[in-house]
């Protein structure tokens, strides 16, 4: 069943619309998803906890539910010895069914998403890659999703060739690329990227993972400023990380050291999360969510900090006072007079770990596609490959 007003629709009027959090390490962390290939195999092993996690997304206020395909290509399911118990179909139409189901239980809509493929860094053509888009597209159109999303894109063109893809459905597409403000892992800038997806077909576009909330907004305020000077229309996203990334260099949060094991220390708190929402509506910005480390309760912040634009509070604030008012009823005196927002607002937060810094110095490879060793392989990872890459490690 359609929700009765599409994504173009609630754009158009002016509506925010917000996203859902990160299925990939949400999942990881509760044992559903492997670390390494980051695979989605979770709709057909687990369906249970894909549901589970949609709705409490839902709960918490997002009115998108994004069908968890995240690398859910063939290319991708069979890569580096990974061994592909599942097709891409099987994954995506249990993906497309689950993000339905729990959509149907409230006034949200359903994305299809696609996103980059190993075929591309790996330099396969033009028409390899978008073929690989286009077996998923199959599933999403068989299964009638609201809209499509191509995201998590490091080079504009493959970003492009999939929105072209994408668009020969003549449903809305959206585009989100994973930059920061230096611009697509080849140097072109956030705002000749969004120009670019803009005029391939995509009438939202903006960024999602790889960097923090505020950076996120700050590329795509670039990439706004960008389309409106060449003269044309878009809307706009963004769904960044949950982690601080001041400290980051092109590559994003993948080449912090602690990525991906160590970075709990670098979560934002519900309270960032009020500050995050607060300056994507005040750059223009109509479509909020997070990507990876983005729990349901920093979405419930989002939908909380924006429920008077909206006109609604989610479910989920229920049990959730704002800024701190349920402390009032906490049994301690100095919890209680923690109830107020200008204490949460104003807090820094200590990490309780004395010995380590607060920023770290990033690994700066400088791989990516086009570099012999980005080059990927359907065998596993030999022994000594591995071998080369921890020699290699020794002197970055």
């Amino acid at each position: 069943m359609a929700p009765a007003k599409g994504i173009m629709e609630r754009l158009n009027a002016g509506e925010v619309v917000i996203g859902d959090g990160g299925f990939v390490f949400a999942l990881e962390k509760r044992g559903y998803v492997k670390a390494g290939p980051w695979t989605p195999e979770a709709t057909v092993e687990h369906p249970e906890a894909v549901r589970q996690l949609h709705r409490e997304f839902l709960r918490a206020g997002a009115n998108v539910m994004q069908t968890f395909t995240f690398y859910a290509s063939d290319d991708k399911l069979e890569n580096r010895g990974h061994k592909q118990s599942y097709t891409g179909a099987q994954i995506n139409e249990a993906a497309c069914n689950l993000a339905r189901e729990v959509a149907n239980e409230g006034d949200a809509l359903v994305a299809g998403g696609v996103s980059q493929t190993p075929s591309y860094l790996s330099c396969k053509s033009e028409a390899d890659v978008k073929a690989i888009f286009k077996k998923q597209l199959d599933v999403f159109v068989k299964k009638n999703v609201d809209f499509l999303i191509a995201e998590y894109f490091e080079h504009v063109e493959e970003a492009v060739w999939a929105v072209e893809v994408l668009k020969q459905t003549g449903k809305p597409v959206a585009a989100s690329l994973c930059i920061g403000p230096e611009g697509d892992m080849h140097g072109v800038s956030p705002g000749e990227c969004a120009v670019r997806l803009v005029k391939a077909g995509a009438q939202i576009v903006g960024v999602n993972c790889h960097f923090d909330p505020l950076t996120c907004v700050k590329t795509v305020k670039m990439m706004k400023a960008a389309v409106e000077k060449a003269g044309l229309r878009a809307h706009y996203m963004v769904q960044p990380l949950a982690f601080h990334t001041p400290d980051c260099n092109c590559q994003g949060f993948i080449d912090l050291p602690e990525f991906p094991f160590g970075l709990e220390p670098r979560i934002l708190t519900r309270w960032d999360m009020h500050e995050y929402a607060r300056e994507a509506y005040k750059a223009g910005i109509r479509f909020i969510g997070g990507c990876c480390g983005f729990e349901p309760y920093h979405i419930r912040a989002v939908a909380e900090e924006l429920a008077a634009e909206r006109g609604i509070t989610p479910p989920g604030s229920e049990k959730h006072g704002m800024w701190g008012a349920g402390l009032e009823m906490h049994t301690k005196p100095w919890v209680r007079a923690r109830a107020r927002r200008d204490y949460w607002e104003k807090l820094k937060p200590a990490s309780g770990r004395p010995l380590c810094s607060s920023m770290s110095n990033p690994d700066s490879w400088g791989v990516t596609k086009g570099h012999a060793e980005l080059m990927q392989q359907k065998e596993a990872t030999t022994k000594q490959q591995l071998k080369e890459l921890f020699e290699r490690s020794k002197t970055h």
